[in-house]
Protein backbone atom coordinates (compact mmCIF):
# COMPACT_ATOMS: atom_id res chain seq x y z
CA UNK A 1 0.00 0.00 0.00
CA UNK A 2 2.79 2.43 0.92
CA UNK A 3 4.68 1.66 -2.30
CA UNK A 4 1.57 2.77 -4.19
CA UNK A 5 1.68 6.21 -2.57
CA UNK A 6 5.37 6.50 -3.34
CA UNK A 7 4.76 5.54 -6.97
CA UNK A 8 1.92 8.06 -7.36
CA UNK A 9 4.05 10.76 -5.73
CA UNK A 10 6.98 9.99 -8.00
CA UNK A 11 4.81 10.04 -11.12
CA UNK A 12 3.25 13.33 -10.00
CA UNK A 13 6.71 14.81 -9.48
CA UNK A 14 7.86 13.74 -12.95
CA UNK A 15 4.69 15.10 -14.55
CA UNK A 16 5.08 18.39 -12.68
CA UNK A 17 8.67 18.80 -13.81
CA UNK A 18 7.74 18.05 -17.43
CA UNK A 19 4.78 20.46 -17.41
CA UNK A 20 6.89 23.13 -15.70
CA UNK A 21 9.61 22.77 -18.32
CA UNK A 22 7.19 23.28 -21.21
CA UNK A 23 5.47 26.24 -19.53
CA UNK A 24 8.85 27.90 -18.82
CA UNK A 25 9.98 27.25 -22.40
CA UNK A 26 6.80 28.76 -23.86
CA UNK A 27 7.08 31.79 -21.55
CA UNK A 28 10.72 32.36 -22.54
CA UNK A 29 9.95 32.07 -26.26
CA UNK A 30 7.16 34.65 -25.90
CA UNK A 31 9.47 36.97 -23.95
CA UNK A 32 12.19 36.77 -26.60
CA UNK A 33 9.62 37.39 -29.32
CA UNK A 34 8.39 40.56 -27.58
CA UNK A 35 11.86 41.72 -26.43
CA UNK A 36 14.42 40.56 -28.98
CA UNK A 37 18.11 40.70 -28.14
CA UNK A 38 20.13 43.63 -29.43
CA UNK A 39 20.41 43.95 -33.22
CA UNK A 40 22.39 46.16 -35.58
CA UNK A 41 19.78 48.92 -35.65
CA UNK A 42 19.73 49.18 -31.85
CA UNK A 43 23.53 49.18 -31.73
CA UNK A 44 23.67 51.99 -34.32
CA UNK A 45 21.23 54.11 -32.29
CA UNK A 46 23.20 53.52 -29.07
CA UNK A 47 26.45 54.55 -30.72
CA UNK A 48 24.85 57.69 -32.17
CA UNK A 49 23.51 58.61 -28.71
CA UNK A 50 27.04 58.31 -27.33
CA UNK A 51 28.22 60.80 -29.95
CA UNK A 52 29.96 58.27 -32.19
CA UNK A 53 29.58 58.14 -35.94
CA UNK A 54 29.09 54.40 -36.52
CA UNK A 55 30.34 52.83 -39.72
CA UNK A 56 28.94 49.53 -40.97
CA UNK A 57 32.34 47.90 -40.41
CA UNK A 58 32.41 49.00 -36.76
CA UNK A 59 28.84 47.80 -36.16
CA UNK A 60 29.60 44.44 -37.77
CA UNK A 61 32.70 44.06 -35.59
CA UNK A 62 30.75 44.87 -32.42
CA UNK A 63 27.92 42.47 -33.32
CA UNK A 64 30.43 39.70 -34.01
CA UNK A 65 32.18 40.37 -30.70
CA UNK A 66 28.88 40.31 -28.81
CA UNK A 67 27.78 37.08 -30.49
CA UNK A 68 31.13 35.43 -29.72
CA UNK A 69 30.83 36.47 -26.08
CA UNK A 70 27.40 34.89 -25.64
CA UNK A 71 28.57 31.49 -26.90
Amino acid sequence: MTWMYILVGLLSLIAGVAIGFFIARKTMMNYLKKNPPINEKMLRVMMMQMGMNPSQKKITQMMKAMNNQTK
